[in-house]
């Protein structure tokens, strides 16, 4: 009879399991990951979250502490999802600062400065006093122009290089074409006007010179032959 009874009892006990856990609410189901996330179980917190995001798919705070357990594991852009539906159901500004915060943390730390600028900006338009966030800000700014300045940099070096390369290689064409054109290394180089000149003068005075001398010859035959003729 006894033990009749402890079956019966047993029997009710794990009729009402299934009850109480249906009876769980989304906020049971975020503070069991809220419980998780602390002890540092960041995949058991995301189930919780999960949960209760099953209950409930437009609860804020689900999808923000999932977004954050997500973000622990390293799972950047599932994360990022779940921030930025948490963006959109979210009316508390303090608590919409934070998703904007987290965002621009996981687009910095990708080097999205750009996105990350964008994330930290929102989150300043929403909690114009945080510090943290105001720092990230101007950091990303700064790091974004060093990029572009050192992406400008890269591409004037690359542009440096090719020139070089052509210098080179019209350097390694031109004693080939010398090779190939021997008659223009022999060349002797162009005389100026003055030289010119100077020569024609200096041949024209020797060739008057020369006339002179063969008149002179001429002159004295011819006188020659006349004594003889006398």
């Amino acid at each position: 009879m006894i033990n009749t009874n402890i079956r019966h009892f047993v029997l009710c006990l794990l009729m009402l399991v299934p009850c109480v856990i249906e009876a769980q609410t989304d906020r049971d189901f975020i503070r069991q990951g809220n419980k998780a996330y602390r002890l540092k179980n960041f995949p058991q917190a995301e189930v919780q979250y999960r949960k209760a995001l099953s209950k409930n798919n437009g609860n804020p705070q689900a999808l923000y502490n999932l977004g954050c357990a997500l973000m622990m594991q390293n799972k950047a852009s599932e994360a990022v999802k779940f921030y930025q539906k948490a963006s959109e159901v979210e009316t508390n500004k303090l608590r919409k600062a934070k998703i904007y915060h987290n965002i621009g943390i996981i687009c910095q730390s990708g080097k999205m400065y750009g996105d990350a600028i964008k994330a930290y900006s929102e989150s300043l338009r929403n909690n114009p006093h945080d510090n943290e966030t105001r720092y990230n800000l101007a950091l990303c700014k700064k790091l974004q122009k060093n990029g572009k300045n050192n992406k400008q940099q890269q591409q004037q070096n690359d542009k440096n290089k090719e020139n070089g390369k052509d210098k080179q290689q019209q350097q390694k064409d031109k004693p080939d074409k010398e090779k190939a054109n021997p008659k223009q290394q022999q060349q002797q180089p162009q005389m100026s006007k003055d030289n010119a000149e100077q020569l024609l003068n200096a041949a024209m005075q020797q060739e008057q010179q020369t006339q002179q001398r063969l008149n002179r010859q001429q002159q004295q035959q011819q006188s020659r032959s006349l004594e003889k003729n006398w």
